[in-house]
């Protein structure tokens, strides 16, 4: 950890990435407060999560746009960008204005997803190898400790001055951010493959994730744990009812969950180097298992310790799938592979938090927790060690990321 923040360029990054995170996680809650003050519908306000989340599904052909030219001074842009768009939401007073801020959030989404692949590829070709864990877990840390500060803020800065003040903090978050990204120093390469059909080259990143064999398992393991989490997501206010707890308690749970998640981006690097990125997912998915049945149990201890024991171990599996795309990938591919992993594993959420919301209606919720934590060691055989070829196998004793779990 210490080697990658010494590192002037690692630092940089880190520190763009978390003053960026602060000003997303302060707008994502204000603007769904905002849109609820004005229509008092909670349907309307869930649409400003909507719109930030919605570019996602789009990751592949949004990804590719950082495959087709100098990333450095497109994640500058993609941050000055939202930083002068952001204003103009200053003219919503009224809720016939709310098609302002949804598109304004839309197109701040979809900038996310483009600077995600950008900054995942630059940050390849400036981290050493062997820190690529430590950086997506230090990241990892700096994203979650954002999620418990910064909507505290929003909401003071809502609470004192409204949306519109919220969004300027927004926009002076991503001008600072755009600052620390100009002053990486890293040396970049035209795009040999610039010249491509857009639909060729996003294919040609769909492909290459699809046929690694080291690659293709994690991804598919992200997207099933983040599919199972999401199917468990509704059944957080039932376990609070079934505690005897007011709805409100469920902000002690996720406070729970941040902190393990903080702790787990410490240690990534470490674990990684260890035991490699299938091991360490597979480690990840099993805690996981083991907190959510632990969840049935009626008690306040255990209920806190297994929140903080799923953010500890959730992460495992998406920080050792973006740790293996960087070091497997081509740079020439790096972006749009990126997006395509994002979106392969971040998209089922909403299927889950959608077949979630059905599931708390009809079936016990202790029993459903139990399913969840069953139907995740169903993931497991996922990330059983690939076949490869020979010279390919040659070439894997050379890296840890091919370590077969326990």
């Amino acid at each position: 950890m210490a080697r990658v923040l010494r590192d002037r360029d690692a630092a940089l990054y880190l520190a763009a990435s978390s003053v960026s995170g602060f000003g997303t996680s302060a707008l994502w809650l204000a603007s769904g407060v905002w849109v609820k003050d004005l229509t008092g519908s909670n349907g309307l306000a869930a649409l400003s999560v909507l719109a930030l989340w919605l570019p996602t599904l789009l990751g592949p052909p949004l990804g590719t746009l950082a495959d087709r030219g100098r990333r450095k001074p497109l994640l500058v842009a993609l941050n000055l960008g939202p930083a002068a768009l952001l204003p103009t939401v200053l003219a919503v007073g009224s809720p016939g204005r709310l098609w302002l801020l949804w598109t304004v959030l839309l197109l701040y989404g979809a900038a996310a997803v483009v600077a995600d692949a950008a900054e995942s590829a630059l940050v390849a070709a400036a981290v050493a190898p062997e820190l690529l864990g430590d950086f997506n877990g230090l990241r990892m840390t700096s994203d979650e400790g954002m999620k418990l500060l910064a909507p505290l803020a929003g909401a003071g800065v809502y609470a004192a001055w409204g949306g519109p003040a919220v969004a300027l903090l927004d926009a002076a978050t991503f001008g600072c951010a755009a600052g620390l990204y100009a002053c990486v120093r890293v040396r970049e390469e035209p795009p040999r493959q610039a010249g491509l059909p857009w639909r060729a080259q996003t294919a040609e990143g769909a492909r290459f994730l699809w046929g690694h064999p080291a690659l293709r398992p994690l991804v598919l393991a992200g997207g099933a744990a983040l599919l199972l989490s999401g199917l468990g997501g509704p059944l957080v206010h039932a376990v609070v009812e079934g505690l005897g707890h007011s709805p409100a308690y469920t902000g002690t749970f996720y406070a729970a969950q941040g902190a393990g998640s903080i702790v787990v981006g410490l240690l990534a690097g470490p674990a990684l180097r260890r035991l490699g990125e299938r091991r360490f997912a597979a480690y990840g998915i099993v805690l996981t298992a083991v907190a959510v049945a632990a969840q049935s149990v009626a008690s306040d201890p255990v209920t806190l310790v297994s929140a903080a024991a799923i953010g500890v171990g959730l992460p495992c599996v998406l920080i050792a799938a973006l740790t293996a795309v960087q070091r497997e990938t081509p740079d020439a591919l790096l972006g749009r592979v990126t997006a395509t992993a994002g979106t392969l594993m971040y998209a089922p959420t909403a299927v889950g938090l959608a077949a979630g919301a059905g599931l708390v209606g009809f079936v016990p919720y202790r029993a459903l927790l139990v399913l969840l934590a069953l139907a995740r060691l169903a993931v497991l055989p996922l990330l059983r060690r690939p076949q490869r070829p020979a010279s390919a196998a040659r070439t894997a004793e050379r890296s840890p990321s091919d370590a077969s779990p326990a």
